[in-house]
């Protein structure tokens, strides 16, 4: 997809959700940050449910780190990999304490240093809390850029950069939140729904599905694949 129909094509999405916001519920940039590290291999709706009573008992990273990753374990039972989780809050939290005062870092490098935090997590805390131009790239996004041909790439880091290129630079905060929840709700994994999708007209997918399938079909796949997951949340 050239510049002309991408800036198109994420301008359709702009003018269906002008105001569009993460589905993860916090109330400041260290509750933002736990929120995401929780949401890795899980959904946007399951970190809801559980960090209500967890943010209750740990509001701040001094807190957090005085539960410990056996306090904190029993909040997150729910969610997947929730004892690797527990181990990282519970470490980032004690370096938000020691090297940062208590305040979620706002440079890059710092927030990849912490424990469970990568580049994808990093920059949705840069663009949500911090208002940067960021574009995290979870399994929803890489799908849209690539299945759409809007920025095709191998890797995350790939599709980042090229979306980074494309996007027309005010519409570049909000992409994120456009793209990913476009993937959760309109172009899924299994079968797109793009009989209602308002970008369809500059999207380069040659399989659309035009019209809704009979209540009650299952989604084709493709002959020898194993179902696709539906990813979990990232923001």
């Amino acid at each position: 997809m050239s510049a002309a129909p991408a800036a198109a094509f994420l301008r359709a999405l702009a003018a269906a959700n002008p105001s569009p916001r993460t589905e993860l519920h916090y109330t400041d940039p260290f509750t933002l940050l736990v929120a995401v590290v929780l949401s890795a291999q899980a959904t946007d709706a399951a970190v809801n449910r559980v960090t209500p009573a967890l943010f209750a008992a740990a509001p701040t990273p001094a807190a957090m780190a005085a539960l410990g990753a056996e306090g904190i374990a029993p909040y997150i039972r729910s969610i997947g990999l929730w004892q690797a989780k527990a181990r990282n809050l519970a470490a980032l939290a004690r370096l938000l304490v020691e090297r940062h005062g208590g305040k979620v870092p706002r440079e890059r490098a710092a927030l990849e240093a912490l424990p469970g935090v990568g580049r994808k997590t990093a920059n949705v805390v840069l663009n949500v809390a911090f208002g940067e131009h960021t574009l995290a790239v979870d399994t929803h996004i890489f799908r849209v850029a690539n299945r759409t041909g809007l920025a095709p790439g191998r890797t995350p880091r790939e599709v980042e950069e090229r979306l980074v290129r494309r996007c027309p630079p005010e519409l570049l905060r909000d992409a994120h939140h456009w793209l990913i929840l476009h993937g959760r709700y309109v172009c899924k994994a299994r079968r797109p729904e793009c009989w209602r999708c308002v970008a369809r007209a500059h999207c380069n997918y040659p399989d659309k599905v035009l019209v809704p399938p009979p209540a009650g079909a299952q989604p084709a796949r493709r002959r020898g694949a194993a179902p696709a997951p539906e990813a979990g949340g990232s923001a």
